[in-house]
């Protein structure tokens, strides 16, 4: 394989939406996301009423990567061996001597082979590897800690709750009806939480496809929030940019299961067919889906027996790892974590963004100047994304995390953003990352300050 990767030498580029062509205000959004899980618990489940109220503060423990050991009651951090770098008991540090009390003295989790080889969800554990469920995590600790106030047992009841919180919000008839707290607020001032495509994206999409390339959309996204997010990010036209649009695609299981279990079904007003299709015979707008259909399409669409696909995508469950595994795809990560280490933010500016003099569309987020962190920085409590300081026997050594491991090992490469290579020419070479080259390649337009620090010493 190449050392390089091009852009130009693909037939199909694909596309998640959330968190990745669509990029959310994170501070704004989380606190959105926190209130409708924690207004669901307190509202329908009598949960106190303390759990509505946060400091600015508090949102330094929302971050990434984190799994939830539901065994033990603990959110850990995993080094890419497995082994436990970091461990809270509700929003509380668990001491090195704990860490060894709950996992032992090599501080071995015993589900990571488990997690580590098909990363999907369990009765044993969660794993927290995107923004819109990231404010769960938060939430689930600060329960813990008023369990642990009051001297009440923590039972798999608390998990229960929390999953019917994330369900009540997001489930795909929530949209439609209002129901929940978080679809009402983001139809109501779409401003506030989303961010319009720059200039560059859109000619950068418009300049694929006027060459010829294929573009997809596949986005677990319903088709109501999907247009909603499009039109205001891209514009009301945004269909004409893509081939093909795949909505309540419900990734991974669009990549990893076999056609029959879930067959394309096609949208009238929104609605899906109850019908599902045989096969996939022509581009368009669909829902549901998998994979091997798609592909079948893909080849008679480029004319190619095996038409080469890149898929872009911010979720190392729902889009690198089954798109590469499943798919064979190329993948492109984007990992705005990037950004928390010292990655310029590329210039997205809008061409309907108002000039300073005017000052701002929306009133500026509530909690954009009261330092808030935002979840893509780096955490004092959790440490870096990529790297940290793994304890074993008495001995420190660096160890990369299992996220950015697993990035190295599922993704072609890694960017802040889709705008910072939407000015650059289609056959632009970029490197890939690979096991016999240094850590730090594959990340453009530079690494993140922790791994070219690790690559220092």
């Amino acid at each position: 394989m190449s050392e390089y990767f091009s852009l130009s030498e693909c037939d199909v580029i694909g596309f998640d939406l959330d968190h990745t062509l669509c990029r959310y205000n994170l501070k704004e959004t989380s606190r959105l996301i926190y209130e409708s899980f924690a207004r669901y618990l307190v509202e329908h489940k009598g949960y106190d009423k303390d759990l509505l109220h946060l400091t600015p503060a508090t949102w330094d423990f929302c971050f990434k990567g984190l799994v939830v050991d539901l065994e033990e009651g603990n959110l850990i951090k995993l080094a890419e061996d497995g082994t436990v770098l970091r461990a809270t008991h509700g929003t509380k540090n668990l001491s090195t001597d704990d860490i060894i009390k709950h996992y032992g003295p090599k501080r071995e989790w015993k589900h990571f082979n488990s997690l580590n080889t098909s990363y999907t969800r369990s009765a044993k554990y969660y794993f927290y590897d995107n923004y819109f469920d990231l404010p769960g995590a938060l939430l689930c600790a600060r329960v813990v800690d008023m369990l642990n106030k009051r001297g009440a047992e923590i039972t798999s009841d608390i998990w229960k709750d929390i999953v019917a919180a994330i369900d009540h919000n997001y489930n795909t008839s929530a949209f439609r009806e209002d129901t929940g707290t978080y679809f009402p607020s983001v139809k109501c001032c779409p401003g506030s939480y989303l961010q319009p495509c720059s200039d560059a994206v859109k000619r950068w999409l418009r300049s694929m496809k006027n060459s010829g390339k294929i573009l997809l959309l596949i986005t677990s996204s319903h088709s109501d929030y999907c247009r909603l997010v499009c039109e205001h990010i891209l514009g009301m036209d945004f269909e004409e940019l893509f081939d093909i649009i795949i909505t309540n695609a419900l990734k991974p299981g669009f990549f990893s299961l076999v056609p029959q279990q879930r067959p394309f079904r096609t949208l009238v007003n929104d609605v899906e067919d109850s019908e599902g299709l045989p096969s996939l015979e022509k581009p368009g707008w669909y829902s549901q889906g998998n994979w091997p259909h798609l592909h079948e399409l893909l080849k008679t669409m480029s004319n190619k027996s095996e038409p080469k696909v890149v898929y872009f995508g911010d979720s190392m469950r729902s889009d690198m790892f089954p798109a590469c595994s499943f798919g064979k795809w190329e993948t492109v990560m984007i990992v705005e974590e990037m950004e928390g280490e010292g990655v310029p933010r590329a210039n997205a500016t809008p061409s309907n963004s108002p000039t300073p003099s005017e000052g701002p569309v929306e009133k500026k987020g509530k909690f954009e100047d009261q330092g808030m962190k935002s979840p893509s920085a780096v955490s004092n409590q959790w440490g870096s994304y990529f790297v940290d300081v793994q304890k074993n026997e008495g001995e420190e050594t660096q160890s990369l995390t299992w996220c950015c491991h697993s990035i190295h090992t599922y993704s072609t490469m890694a960017i802040p953003s889709i705008e910072a290579i939407a000015d650059l020419p289609l056959d632009f070479k970029f490197q890939r990352f690979s096991s016999d080259k240094p850590i730090t390649t594959g990340y453009y337009p530079r690494p993140p300050e922790s791994l070219l620090k690790w690559e220092e010493n």
